[in-house]
C-alpha cells in the first residue's frame, strides 16, 4: 500500500519546526527516523495532511554527556539514531544500560535510521528506552512557539502509543540521568524470534553499599501491560551479599515482581506466561546488575557498570 496525500515539510531550525507544527495541529506529524511512522503511512494506519521533517534541524541529532553540577546525564538529541547512543563510547561508559536495552531494539538495520527520542513519543508499550527513561527518572523537552517544558518519565506515556505531547509541541531532546553510587545495571528480555518485540523484557538498577551489600533494587518492564512498569524490588534483596548471593535469594525479587505486575493475554502469551517469565528475568537481571554494581565499587571513574 501507499500512504494518503500529504504535504513535506522541511524546516531547517526548531524555531521554524514549532512554528510549522503549531500552523498545522493536528494535522501534522513528525518525521525523524520514520521506522515506525513510514510503515503505519503505508498501511494507512496514520494519515496526517502534513509531514513535518526534523532531520536537517540544525543541533537535533547531538549526543552528550553533561554534568550540571546536580550530577551527570546523557543528552540525546530528537534526530540522534539509536546507533549514535548505542556506539557512543562515553555515554557507554556513564551509562552502559543505553547500550544494554539499545542492543535488543529490532536490528541493526533499523537501528541505523530510528531515533531514540523518535520511539520515546511513539510509547509503545513495547518499547526499550521508554522503560529505561521511567527506571532512571529521565525526561524529555518539549518545544513549541510558546516555550519549553520538560516532562518527566512518569508523566510522558499516557496509554498504549499515546503521550501527553500537544500537536504543537516538538520533542527535542531526552535526558537519562546516570545513577550514583556503587551501581550496576542489566537488561535482558525473552522475544519469539531475535529483533521481534519481547514477550517480556526487564532492566534492573542495583545499588551496593561500601560493604556490597544490597542498599537499593529497582526494575522496569516491557510489553507487561500499556505503559512502563517500575517496581522497586528492594525489599527482598536489601542487605544480600551482591557478589555472592544464592540464586534463591534473588529468585526472591523475581516472586515479587510476579505478584505485582498484571499482564494481559495476547496472540503472543499468555498473562501466566508473562508474569512466569517477569519472574526469570529479573531474578536473572537483577543478579548480573549486582556483580556489575561490585565491580564498579573498585572503579574509581565514576561511571554505572
Amino acid at each position: 500500500m501507499k500512504p494518503s496525500a500529504f504535504a513535506y515539510h522541511r524546516p531547517g531550525t526548531v524555531d521554524e519546526a514549532v512554528a510549522t507544527l503549531a500552523g498545522v495541529g493536528d494535522d501534522g506529524k513528525v518525521l525523524a527516523g520514520g521506522q515506525s511512522l513510514v510503515p503505519m503511512l503505508n498501511m494507512r494506519l496514520a494519515a496526517p495532511a502534513h509531514l513535518v521533517d526534523v532531520n536537517r534541524v540544525d543541533g537535533l541529532d547531538e549526543v552528550r554527556v553533561v554534568d550540571d553540577g546536580a550530577g551527570a546525564s546523557v543528552r540525546v538529541g530528537a534526530a540522534a539514531r539509536h546507533t549514535d547512543v548505542e556506539h557512543d563510547a562515553e555515554v557507554a561508559a556513564v551509562l552502559p544500560l543505553l547500550r544494554q536495552a539499545l542492543e535488543h531494539v529490532a536490528h541493526p538495520t533499523i537501528r541505523n535510521r530510528g531515533t531514540t527520542v523518535g520511539s520515546l513519543v511513539h510509547a509503545d508499550p513495547a518499547a526499550e528506552l521508554n522503560a529505561v527513561l521511567a527506571l532512571l527518572g529521565g525526561s524529555v523537552t518539549l518545544r513549541s512557539t510558546t516555550g519549553s517544558r520538560v516532562v518527566n518519565a512518569s508523566e510522558l506515556v499516557t496509554g498504549p502509543m499515546q503521550t501527553c505531547l500537544r500537536p504543537d509541541e516538538l520533542a527535542t531532546e531526552a535526558a537519562f540521568p546516570v545513577p550514583q553510587g556503587h551501581t550496576g545495571t542489566a537488561w535482558t528480555e525473552v522475544s519469539r524470534r531475535a529483533g521481534d518485540y519481547a514477550v517480556c523484557g526487564v532492566g534492573v538498577l542495583v545499588t551496593v553499599d561500601d560493604e556490597l551489600r544490597v542498599r537499593s533494587a529497582r526494575a522496569a518492564y516491557v510489553s507487561m501491560g500499556p505503559v512502563p512498569e517500575v517496581l522497586d524490588l528492594t525489599e527482598p534483596v536489601a542487605g544480600i551479599a551482591a557478589g555472592g548471593a544464592r540464586p534463591d535469594e534473588w529468585a526472591a525479587a523475581g516472586r515479587l515482581a510476579t505478584a505485582r505486575l498484571e499482564p494481559d493475554d495476547d496472540i503472543h502469551a499468555t498473562a501466566a506466561y508473562r508474569g512466569h517469565l517477569a519472574g526469570v528475568l529479573t531474578a536473572r537481571a537483577a543478579r548480573a546488575a549486582a556483580e556489575r554494581a561490585v565491580a564498579r565499587a573498585g572503579d574509581t571513574t565514576g561511571a554505572s557498570t
